[in-house]
This record gives C-alpha cells, sequence and structure tokens, in this order.
C-alpha cells in the first residue's frame, strides 16, 4: 500500500506544475484529484478491515481510476512541449515512474503471495488446520479490463503533433 500512498502523494505536485500551462484542461486536473481523494478515502477504508472483499475490490477499482487519469495527466503534458522540458515536471515524472515500476513489482509478489495462500490452504496438513480455523481461499487481483491490459497499445505517428 505505502508504493500506492507514494504515487498519491506525487499527484498534486504533478498538476500544480501542469495547472499553469493548461488552463482548459482543467476537467481532466479535476478527475485526477478526484481520482487521488477517491483511492485515499478507499485506502483508509481498507485499512480499517483489511480482510473485507468489498473494500479491497472498491480499493482496486479507485487505484485502477488513478492510473487512468494519470495517462490522460500524460497525454495533456504531450501537448505543451515547453512543459515536458521543465526540470521540476521531468522529476516528478521520473518519480512518477519509479512509483508505477514500484506497484508493479508490489502486485506481482501480492499475486504470488494470494496463489501460495491458496495452493497452502490445499495441501495436507494445512487443509485440516484451514478447515478448522475457516480459512477459504482468496481472491486474486484482476485488472478492470482483462481485454485491455492483454494487448499491445497501437502507436500512431502519422498525426500531426503539432495539431493540438
Amino acid at each position: 500500500m505505502n508504493q500506492y500512498q507514494r504515487r498519491a502523494d506525487l499527484i498534486p505536485n504533478l498538476v500544480a506544475s501542469i495547472k499553469g500551462y493548461s488552463s482548459h484542461e482543467r476537467d481532466v486536473l479535476e478527475a485526477v484529484t478526484l481520482a487521488r481523494s477517491q483511492a485515499n478515502r478507499a485506502s483508509s477504508d481498507l485499512q480499517q478491515t483489511p480482510g473485507d472483499e468489498q473494500k479491497l475490490q472498491a480499493w482496486q477499482q479507485a487505484q485502477a481510476q488513478v492510473t487512468r487519469t494519470l495517462g490522460q495527466l500524460t497525454i495533456i503534458s504531450e501537448r505543451y512541449p515547453e512543459l515536458k522540458s521543465q526540470e521540476l515536471y521531468q522529476n516528478l515524472m521520473v518519480q512518477l515512474e519509479g512509483s508505477e515500476n514500484r506497484i508493479a513489482v508490489a502486485r506481482g509478489r501480492y499475486i504470488k503471495a494470494i496463489e501460495q495462500y491458496n495452493v497452502t490452504i490445499r495441501k495436507f496438513p494445512a487443509v485440516l488446520t484451514a478447515k478448522v480455523m475457516d480459512y477459504t481461499p482468496k481472491k486474486n487481483y484482476l485488472p478492470d479490463d482483462v481485454a485491455a491490459v492483454s494487448k499491445a497499445p497501437t502507436i500512431d505517428f502519422s498525426q500531426n503533433a503539432n495539431a493540438h
């Protein structure tokens, strides 16, 4: 969870650095800020009751929304070359990229831990303890849109970059 918190902490600075360049992009900036606050709320709810499957699902959905809105923010920055050359923005993007990488590593570890747990509670002799203690298999992490993350993005350089 701390990797997600670090990412959430970077968002206000990133939004502030873009605000001056893109006042007419206010909708996306507000969406990023809203997604961050919803993710923080979902994190708080999940920390209060860590075993609650519904809160875990709400938390995962909130984090996915943050990821989507950050993607929109990156698209906005592509429209402003002078923003991309700004040192503060570059540093924030490097930190954000590092956070995203740590999130991916932590997600992979989480998936492996859930798989290990689910296998363990089905094997003898752990299955006996699992039945007595009412341990049940846990759902593993799945992205909201499996089809979207399963295919590589299409990159089209034929459009005029200065058209925006």
